[in-house]
């Protein structure tokens, strides 16, 4: 079976043409611009890698799967109620399936990667933003109108970076976009006391940070310290209220494990339930830079695989 996989993030995109055993055989990729000249690239590079059976969209939420719909997502300004899935069906005449990214990539983890075998399992996107994929009792959840798993809307703090459009998020303490924001403050602070930091030579990013970081700079490490702080906090709350057995954290965790993992840990000792504690465990996705590619894939085998099963459902 040949699939189509589209992966929407906020600053880049990718079209990849791959199999159902997650294998990609062919892939491109652009930085993300405006709503109407990215859907252009799209279609064109889909064009290019036809044909194929089947299409999986994995976009940043919040999003309507059941409508094949984009809902304004907050890292895709300008993305308004995007009907995806009418626009590439009417174009390429095969079964189109929208999944939020982190659906997608937890359903990717799940097939594929460190979440095999597991029946309860949380995936965390942390990467430009902070989203959820639930896997519970064998199933992917996505809720009562879809919007399961906006982790990174949960308030940490009163105060804070802000992320999904509220200060003191989970999204605005554990995401690219929030780790910047802590490393300006960081930044102020310090030249406010005479102290320049490490990592103000250009913009401030996560891999400047990290970077500067790994490097020795104290600030850096500091910033990174006061985000796996957050980090043990939010986890903390996920693992008291669905008991997973494992979280699987993507994007920046599994390049600055070291940073974070230590603060993070002593959070969720002081924070979460013993048992539920001991019984999860926190690891970084398996499958690297590779897991919004099959992801996108992951977006049509279960789209598949669901109207399969509805089938039967309705022929018994």
């Amino acid at each position: 079976m040949r699939i189509l996989g589209i992966d929407i993030g906020g600053t880049k995109c990718a079209v990849v043409l791959g199999n159902e055993t997650g294998e990609i055989l062919k892939k491109e990729r652009f930085a993300t611009v405006g709503c109407t000249e990215t859907l252009e690239r799209l279609r064109a590079l889909a064009a290019g890698m036809a044909p194929f059976d089947a299409i999986g969209v994995s976009c940043g939420g919040p999003l309507d799967a059941a409508r094949g719909v984009i809902l304004s997502p907050p890292n895709l300004p300008g993305w308004d109620h995007v009907e995806i899935v009418r626009l590439l069906s009417e174009r390429f005449h095969v079964p189109v399936f929208l999944k939020n990214d982190a659906d997608a990539c937890a359903l990717a983890e799940w097939r594929f990667g460190a979440g095999k075998g597991a029946q309860n399992l949380i995936f965390l996107t942390f990467g430009t933003g902070l989203g959820a994929g639930l896997i519970l009792n064998g199933r992917l959840y996505s809720g009562a109108c879809g919007l399961a798993g906006e982790a990174g809307h949960l308030r940490l703090a009163d105060f804070g970076p802000v992320g999904h459009g509220k200060a003191g998020s989970f999204e605005g303490f554990c995401s690219g976009g929030g780790l910047a924001q802590l490393g300006q403050a960081a930044a102020v602070a310090h030249a406010q006391q005479g102290c320049p930091v490490g990592f103000t030579g250009g913009e401030i990013t996560a891999k400047a940070l990290a970077e500067a970081a790994y490097g020795g700079d104290a600030a850096a490490i500091e910033v990174f310290r006061q985000c796996g702080r957050m980090l043990g906090r939010g986890l903390s709350l996920l693992i008291d209220l669905l008991n997973p057995e494992r979280i699987l954290l993507g994007g920046i965790f599994g390049r600055c494990e070291s940073l974070l993992r230590p603060e993070m840990e002593k959070e969720i000792e002081k924070e979460a339930l013993p048992a539920s504690r001991r019984a999860c465990a926190i690891l970084p996705a398996a499958l690297g830079e590779a897991i919004g590619d099959v992801g996108a894939l992951c977006a049509a085998l279960d789209g598949l695989q669901t109207a399969q099963q509805q089938k039967k459902e309705a022929f018994v």
